[in-house]
């Protein structure tokens, strides 16, 4: 099936999400080319999914759903952003690149990201669908949120939004 511009690699055409063949797709492509970077980032990306399975296993349930990967892959790039910004305060701007470059082959494996406009849109839709009126009411939106925009956004930003919002 092909894929419509701006859509994610693991995204069919009848939109059923499929990030575990599209991962390992990109992983054969990258090892018969021999791009040793993808290759490296996709082989902790399947590990990382094959981790999580096994422990879905150990507690009785199936392999992780699409949401779960989702899950993985965002946790992935804020790991490595964490770590690109600690490598350039240590003032080694190579290994930041090298971090940078793993962001922008698993950030290819999400869903197009909303931006700033959308996300703040978004962000106002979930406090007033919510009916949130204080503080205590954000992990009601977060979780409004989360559940409509899996891997769409990122989610310290918009907390900090409905917060804004919210005070």
């Amino acid at each position: 099936a092909r894929m419509s511009p701006g859509r994610c690699p693991g995204v069919r055409a009848d939109g059923e999400l499929v990030m575990r063949d599209a991962i390992q797709a990109a992983l054969r492509e990258a090892t018969l080319k021999q791009d040793k970077r993808r290759m490296s980032t996709l082989r902790l990306i399947c590990a990382a999914i094959k981790d999580r399975d096994i422990a879905a296993r150990t507690a009785g349930k199936d392999r992780v759903s699409e949401e779960e990967i989702l899950e993985i892959l965002t946790r992935m790039i804020r790991q490595r952003q964490e770590s690109a910004k600690a490598y350039e305060e240590g003032n080694r701007l190579d290994l930041a690149a090298e971090e940078r470059e793993e962001i922008t082959i698993i950030r290819s494996f999400l869903p197009q990201q909303l931006d700033e406009a959308e996300l703040r849109s978004v962000c106002a839709e979930a406090v007033k669908q919510t009916g949130a009126a204080g503080l205590r009411d954000i992990g009601k939106c977060m979780q409004a949120l989360k559940t409509r925009y899996p891997g769409r956004m990122d989610f310290g930003k918009a907390s900090n939004l409905v917060k804004g919002m919210l005070t």
